[in-house]
């Protein structure tokens, strides 16, 4: 990963969590339930998930209480706006955008000296089929203070009114109550520490739960799309639920969202765009071995680019060239399917969303797209980076400059 993190393509906005804050941290994991770290620094996300934490911890979800209960942790302001890397549900981004949205300026307050719990509340306290993740509909977003500061605030006041009352003030022991929650806590009598609960609704999401699931349910009908073939078979036993279940492998399923005007492919327009220069670029170079050029070069220069193309097999040469080769054909008969010419999964990788959906609608197609047939690297790095990284380690050393170099001409 050394090339992606000097061209910072790599968990890049991380935020370093050191000294009092891993205190406050771990009085957060043990606060949700979990064991605390033994990390004397790492770094978080906007969530509050840290790589070194989940590493030390084997468990990559190690802020979830199974797939039902996901939960975040608010130990600094500038959490706000940052990435969420591993989220467990396509919308987690936007319910932190929410929450900072909402209570920013408390957040600031109260994070000087303490931390924030959260808990997304789904009303759902185990999953227990596949088909339970209908049950999703909206979100109660909770909040809860470390060392139980709501109360320690309450606490002070009441001492206050009671140093306050008669002749209570000369009281020694009353003073010395007072100083000590202060020393230990600082004076809460002026702060707002109150975060009210917050509503988050979902639409058509991805959960991570039950090995990955899309649920789409705002089209024609209800669709949902296992990427764990297990959770899939035994989703479709199911016989109460009016909904259309697939695999993300089946080949039906793009045909299916064409149909309910999720995505669409035109052709014509498609070989025009930078993103099928990618993908047919991706698809020579699954067959480019022992090359006397680096991989970088042959992509980036037309001339090997042509070399190289005539030097794999004629099958492998067509493969690549599939897409064109149909169109050529088809100016001169419509006689021609192009399952007959074209690869499967580089016709799916060439889907795009309906050019009628809204911006967060789209965000979640193309990751549905870029999962079918992953053969687009910059998408695959905007909507799976987790995929990505994955992919990434499998590449050529120069194969890994090309794809370093198309992501950074395009942020």
């Amino acid at each position: 990963m050394n090339k992606l993190k000097q061209a910072n393509l790599y968990r890049s906005e991380l935020i370093s969590i050191s000294g009092k804050l891993v205190e406050r941290y771990n009085k957060c994991l043990k606060t949700l339930g979990f064991t605390e770290t033994k990390l004397t620094s790492f770094y978080i996300d906007g969530i509050g998930w840290s790589p070194e934490v989940a590493e030390e911890m084997e468990n990559m979800h190690y802020l979830n209480h199974g797939d039902a209960n996901p939960n975040g942790i608010i130990i600094s302001p500038l959490q706000k706006g940052k990435p969420v890397y591993l989220p467990f549900h396509s919308f987690d981004k936007e319910m932190m955008q929410h929450v900072f949205r909402t209570h920013g300026q408390k957040i600031n307050d109260i994070t000087r000296d303490s931390a924030i719990c959260i808990d997304f509340d789904q009303n759902i306290d185990v999953f227990y089929e596949p088909l339970d993740v209908l049950k999703y509909d909206s979100i109660n977003i909770k909040f809860r203070l470390i060392d139980n500061l709501e109360q320690v605030q309450k606490d002070q006041l009441k001492l206050v009114d009671k140093f306050k009352t008669d002749n209570n003030f000369i009281d020694e022991a009353i003073h010395q109550q007072l100083l000590d929650s202060a020393k230990t806590y600082g004076d809460l009598r002026e702060r707002d520490l109150s975060l009210h609960p917050l509503h988050f609704s979902t639409d058509s999401f991805y959960t991570r739960a039950f090995g990955g699931v899309y649920l789409l349910r705002d089209f024609i009908k209800l669709i949902i799309v296992f990427e764990d073939l297990e959770a899939y078979k035994e989703a479709i036993k199911d016989t109460i639920h009016d909904v259309l279940i697939y695999h993300i492998a089946q080949p039906e399923l793009v045909e299916k969202l064409k149909d309910h005007i999720i995505i669409e492919c035109d052709l014509e327009y498609i070989v025009k765009t930078p993103n099928y220069e990618r993908i047919k670029k991706y698809v020579l170079a699954q067959f480019l071995k022992d090359t006397a050029h680096p991989i970088k070069d042959i992509l980036n220069d037309s001339v090997l680019f042509k070399s190289y193309l005539n030097k794999i097999d004629i099958k492998e040469r067509k493969q690549v060239m599939s897409v064109e080769l149909y169109l050529e054909k088809l100016e001169r008969s419509n006689a021609y399917k192009i399952e007959d010419i074209v690869d499967q999964s580089f016709y799916f990788a060439l889907h795009q969303p309906h050019s009628s959906l809204s911006s967060n609608h789209r965000d979640l197609i193309h990751k549905l797209l870029i999962n079918i047939a992953p053969k687009d690297v910059l998408f695959l790095y905007w909507y799976d980076k987790e995929q990505f990284y994955k992919n990434y380690e499998t590449w050529d050393d120069s194969f890994k400059d090309w794809v370093i170099e198309r992501i950074r001409n395009n942020i």
